[in-house]
C-alpha cells in the first residue's frame, strides 16, 4: 500500500478528510443553486453515485438563502463556494458544513476575520482554494500563472487564517493543465501539514478531463499526495464521481470495487468479448469487494492471467472455462460462460474478508 504523507484530520460534515482516512470524492452541482430542487436532485445523484461530499456554488445572496432548505434535504455534506462577498460566507456558515473561498478575494482582514469566527462557531472547516487563473493581483504581477505564483498565493492564504487562529482548513491548488497542478501540489506538500484537496480546474469534457484527472491525480497519489480529490467534469455528475473513484482504485491507493482485467481485441478472439465484459461490467457495478477478476478472448493469454486473479472466464472457441484462485470449477459452452461466472464472483464477493 501506498505511503501517504502525514496529513492533520478535519471533518467535513460527518466525513474525515486526512490523516488515515480514505480519501473522499467530491463534485458539485450545475445547477443555479437557488433552484432548491434541482439541487437537491442533482445532490441526490450524485450520492447515488457514490459521491461523498458535494460542493454548490453561492454568487448571490438568493443562493445564500436557499442553503438552509438545501442542507435539511441533502444526504452528502454540504460545501458552499464562495468569492467575493464576504457575507455570503456569514450565511452560509450558519448551515453549511464547509466553506470554501481564497481569502485574498474576500477583502479586509477584518472581513476574513468574521468569516473565520463564524466557522469557528460551528467547528466548520475553511478550504483555500487557489487558481491559477485568478491568482491575487501581487501574486500574478510577480509570478505569473505558475506554480509557483500558486504556492506563494497558498502559503500567504494559510498564513493569513493561521494568524487568525484557524487551523482548521484543507488547500487545493488547481490549474488547467496536468504540470503545473502536479508541480504545485509537490512544491506545498512538505512545507505544511493540512490536508489537499487534489484536482485538475477546467478539465474539459468527459474525455479530456479522464486523461488529465488520472495523469496528475494519478500521478499525486502515487507519490501519497492528495486527501480528498474532484474530478471535474464539463457538465457530467455521476461520471466525476465513476472517474474518480476509478483513480483511486487503479492507482492501488484505495482497494474497493472490482478490477476487471480483459484482454485487448485482436484476430485471435475465440468469443464475443465486447459484449460479455459490458454484461460483466453492468451487472458486477455494485459489488465492493477489492477482487480481481479477469475475462480472456483466447488461449494466449487467458490461463496465465486467470491463475492469479480471484475468478476468470478463458474464452476458446464456442466454449471455455471458469476459474477460481486458478483451479478449473466449470467447463461449458460459450452461452453459459457469463452466468456461471458472475455467480462464482458473487459468491467471491460475499466470502472477502478484508
Amino acid at each position: 500500500m501506498i505511503k501517504r504523507y502525514p496529513t492533520k484530520q478535519i471533518f467535513v460534515g460527518n466525513v474525515p478528510i486526512g490523516g488515515d482516512a480514505k480519501i473522499p470524492v467530491q463534485s458539485m452541482t450545475f445547477s443555479k443553486t437557488h433552484d432548491v430542487d434541482a439541487t437537491v436532485e442533482q445532490i441526490r445523484r450524485l450520492h447515488f453515485a457514490g459521491c461523498d461530499i458535494v460542493r454548490v456554488a453561492v454568487p448571490n445572496e438568493e443562493d445564500a438563502r436557499a442553503l438552509k432548505s438545501i442542507k435539511a434535504q441533502s444526504s452528502l455534506p454540504l460545501v458552499a463556494d464562495i468569492h467575493f462577498n464576504y457575507r455570503l460566507a456569514l450565511i452560509a456558515a450558519e448551515v453549511v458544513d464547509c466553506i470554501r473561498i481564497n481569502p485574498g478575494n474576500i477583502g479586509t482582514k477584518a472581513r476574513v476575520k468574521e468569516v473565520v469566527k463564524a466557522c469557528n462557531e460551528r467547528g466548520i472547516p475553511i478550504r483555500i482554494g487557489v487558481n491559477s487563473g485568478s491568482l491575487e493581483k501581487e501574486f500574478d504581477e510577480k509570478y505569473g500563472p505558475t506554480s509557483k505564483g500558486m504556492v506563494e498565493s497558498a502559503l500567504y492564504n494559510i498564513k493569513y487564517l493561521e494568524d487568525l487562529g484557524f487551523t482548521n482548513m484543507k488547500v487545493s491548488l488547481k490549474a488547467s493543465d496536468v504540470e503545473r497542478t502536479v508541480e504545485a501540489y509537490r512544491m506545498l506538500r512538505p512545507l505544511v501539514d493540512y490536508p489537499f484537496h487534489l484536482g485538475v480546474t477546467e478539465a474539459g469534457t468527459l474525455f479530456h478531463s479522464t486523461v488529465k484527472s488520472s495523469i496528475a491525480l494519478g500521478t499525486l497519489l502515487l507519490e501519497g499526495i492528495g486527501d480528498t480529490l474532484r474530478v471535474s467534469i464539463t457538465g457530467e455528475l455521476e461520471e466525476e464521481i465513476k472517474v474518480g473513484q476509478a483513480i483511486l482504485k487503479d492507482s492501488g491507493v484505495q482497494a474497493e470495487g472490482l478490477n476487471i482485467i480483459s484482454c485487448p481485441t485482436c484476430g485471435r478472439l475465440e468469443a464475443n468479448l465486447v459484449n460479455a465484459v459490458a454484461e460483466v461490467e453492468r451487472r458486477t457495478k455494485h459489488i465492493k469487494a477489492p477482487l480481481n477478476i479477469s475475462v480472456m478472448g483466447c488461449v494466449v493469454n487467458a490461463i496465465g492471467e486467470a491463475k492469479h486473479a480471484d475468478v476468470a472466464i478463458a474464452f476458446g472457441k464456442g466454449q471455455g472455462l471458469v476459474m477460481v484462485k486458478g483451479e478449473v470449477v466449470a467447463k461449458l459452452k460459450e452461452e453459459n460462460l457469463v452466468d456461471t461466472f458472475l455467480d462464482a464472483v458473487e459468491r467471491a464477493a460475499k466470502e472477502y474478508k478484508a
